[in-house]
């Protein structure tokens, strides 16, 4: 035997409440939405274009529309059936022209009331019945009032009422008062309903103006700017740094993107203020722009998003994604006209939100161009864009690191070898693209061996003289698997240079993995190891600083020692390379074995060397 489900409408309210909406000031928001859709059904005869009329007092609230209202019959299908999504469509109208789609709006009455009571008089008595719905003939005339509990009763009686419409009334439930106030009444109004084409009031206070602040008439587009400009602090509380106009007539969309006055990060949650057929959304709805749009705060209103279920977000669908392509699409070109018509004003907003524009040079050309001619990078040369570092120098070279760059800028500068610093948030990616728009670029990422090419080599009779001591510093460095040269080159205020290609660095990475690693794989690391051609890093003395000069002087091996191994932890250093215990141990003894040689007697016997801890081991 079939039995209908029994409905805890207590249980439904609670979900409502508590995993539907996110706060039961929602209610407003749909009692509103109920009277406008009632409006619109009603069409033209609606007199003076539709008023909706809030009152409020006793604890209590009243709202008044002159819209189409309910028959007797319509009250007992529609008013009392729990989440029937069509409600609308019995009525015989086009779900596209109203704004709730869901047939629980009526309910959220519930989270502030216990007792909602509905009169209503239609204004469809004794018409000709709509082809798709039930005949209306027999419906009996006058006013019907329908009290609903929240216990899950209902009633049902004739009532007063001379013109066609309806009035809610909710009495609010123990610790609701206060959400049927009269200051929280006109404030919820006044955010949901403000660009309503319909009269609303509060109390008799106009709520409703002359519609969206973007599609006002103004003298001229300077009082328009600044009317935009208060709206934006009336909103957000700044004055923005520019006003994007957004149309995408595939939505129904119009409104205005706000471009924020400073920087923000770009993991910044981008929340934008959307209404529907002119009633709000919500104030913080994501996913409306692209991810790479964090710029910018949007107020826009769209006639054809869907909204979720709850009415605080939209809908993922393919008419959203495409709005979101349009809308970033809109951002682009104003970008574009920014850089033809006020470059001034575009470095000032690359300045802001370089961030954002370099993501969309990722992919854009355009942008790209953008970001190529107009954009500071860090070089080798000082701060300069792109384009103007590929005038300066033939070929474009870069770093993937801040920590490269910083260790290897100053002495390429120096060799007359450009360098660009490819660390920051997608900068190699742009400086890969840049053969997108200029196949000549050819950019190409410096290998730190390269450098030693363009070094100074000393002439033979230097190298000769040099040769006993670079045997004696080479013997210092040994264990530390470093290569000693001597090299002539600038800076002269740069005494040394350890310089690893990358090569040396896998190296050095699967040498550390092996020590690190179990028998088995050790064993399977270095048979990886030794099958790759050795490749060591440089220690490079710059023949051209006096103190490197005076360290290739000295002849007493031990005194070599030490200050080869200092200048090579102050090439680590100085390079912010990662030290290992024995860089680390061999920095500290060649401190403490200098600051002996330095303060022993000369009179006194010659300090051990041996007498600080071995540069294998720990200090």
């Amino acid at each position: 035997m079939e039995q209908a489900f029994q409905v805890d409408l207590r249980g439904v309210v609670d979900l409502l409440s508590r995993h539907l909406y996110s706060s039961p000031r929602v209610y407003l928001r749909e009692l509103l939405q109920n009277a406008v859709d009632a409006i619109t059904a009603r069409g033209t005869s609606v007199p003076s274009g539709g008023k909706v009329r809030i009152e409020t007092g006793a604890g209590g609230l009243l709202v008044h529309d002159d819209g189409i209202g309910l028959t007797e019959e319509e009250v007992h299908r529609l008013l009392a059936t729990i989440g029937r999504s069509s409600k609308r469509d019995e009525l015989g109208f086009a779900r596209h022209d109203f704004l709730g789609q869901f047939g629980i709006g009526l309910l959220s009455g519930f989270l502030v009331a216990d007792e909602i009571e509905v009169v209503t008089r239609s204004a469809r008595e004794n018409a000709p019945a709509h082809e798709d719905s039930p005949a209306r003939q027999d419906s009996p005339p006058g006013a019907v009032r329908w009290t609903g509990f929240a216990d899950g009763r209902y009633r049902v009686e004739p009532a007063e009422r001379d013109e066609p419409g309806t009035t809610v009334s909710l009495r609010a439930r123990t610790g609701s008062a206060e959400l049927l106030s009269a200051e929280i009444v006109q404030e919820l109004a006044r955010s949901y309903g403000s660009l309503l084409p319909i009269s609303l009031t509060v109390d008799g206070v106009p709520i409703t103006g002359d519609g969206p602040p973007w599609q006002a008439a103004h003298a001229d587009p300077a009082r328009r700017r600044r009317a935009l400009d208060a709206y934006c602090r009336e909103l957000y509380g700044f004055d923005p740094y520019d006003v994007i106009d957004l149309d995408v007539p595939e939505a129904g969309l119009t409104g205005v993107a706000f471009v924020l006055p400073q920087p923000v990060a770009p993991t910044a949650r981008g929340s934008h203020r959307v209404y529907l057929k002119k009633m709000l959304l919500a104030e913080s709805v994501e996913g409306l722009l692209p991810e790479w749009a964090f710029f910018v705060r949007c107020v826009v209103d769209a006639g054809e998003l869907r909204p979720t279920a709850s009415r605080e977000a939209l809908y993922e669908d393919e008419l959203l994604e495409s709005t979101r392509q349009a809308l970033g699409e809109s951002l682009r070109q104003w970008l574009v006209r920014l850089a033809e018509t006020d470059p001034v004003r575009l470095r000032g907003f690359l300045r802001l939100h370089q961030l954002g524009v370099k993501a969309m040079a990722l992919q854009d050309d355009d942008m790209l161009r953008i970001v190529d001619r107009w954009l500071e990078f860090e070089t080798s040369s000082g701060p300069m864009t792109l384009a103007e570092f590929r005038r300066r120098h033939s070929d474009v070279r870069y770093v993937p690191s801040v920590e490269e760059f910083r260790r290897l800028s100053a002495v390429a500068g120096a060799q007359g070898i450009g360098l660009v610093n490819g660390g920051y948030v997608h900068d190699t990616e742009i400086i890969e693209r840049l053969t997108a728009i200029d196949p000549d670029a050819a950019p190409r990422r410096l290998d730190p061996a390269e450098l030693t090419t363009h070094l100074g080599v000393l002439d033979p009779a230097a190298e000769l003289a040099l040769r006993p001591f670079l045997a004696a510093a080479q013997k210092a460095v040994e264990r530390l698997g470093c290569e000693v040269v001597v090299r002539d080159f600038d800076p002269p205020s740069l005494p040394a240079l350890y310089i690893t290609s990358r090569a040396a660095q896998h190296q050095a990475e699967m040498s550390e993995a092996k020590d690190m690693a179990d028998d088995l794989w050790a064993d399977v690391l270095g048979a990886l190891n030794g099958a790759v051609q050795t490749d060591r890093p440089q220690l490079v003395l710059n023949h051209r600083n006096p103190l490197a000069r005076r360290v290739t002087s000295l002849t007493e091996e031990g005194l070599v020692e030490l200050a080869v191994q200092g200048l090579y932890g102050q090439a680590l250093l100085f390079g912010q390379h990662p030290l290992r215990p024995a860089d680390t141990a061999a920095l500290n003894r060649s401190f403490l074995g200098l600051l002996e040689w330095a303060m022993h007697d000369p009179g006194g016997p010659t300090p051990e060397v041996g007498e600080t801890s071995d540069p294998g081991e720990s200090p």
